[in-house]
């Protein structure tokens, strides 16, 4: 399980999360949402094999964890 951060995502950053017991890490993207971010997941090599529908996704900022500035 992710231990998420006290720290909010910027766009450029590297998040980690967790979803239906699935590891995911992406690009937070420029957005709007003032509760969430927007993470690019296009950068994951095994993003094929996940049966995961979209190549982008919303994440609320007490999911995610910041792995690269």
């Amino acid at each position: 399980m992710i231990q998420p951060d006290d720290r909010i995502a910027t766009p450029g950053q590297i998040v980690t999360f967790e979803r239906n017991d699935i590891i995911f890490k992406g690009k937070v993207i420029p957005s709007q949402c003032q509760q969430s971010v927007i993470v690019d997941l296009t950068i994951m090599d095994n993003l094929d094999e996940i049966d995961f529908e979209y190549d982008r996704t919303v994440v609320a900022h007490t999911n995610y964890r910041i792995i690269e500035e």
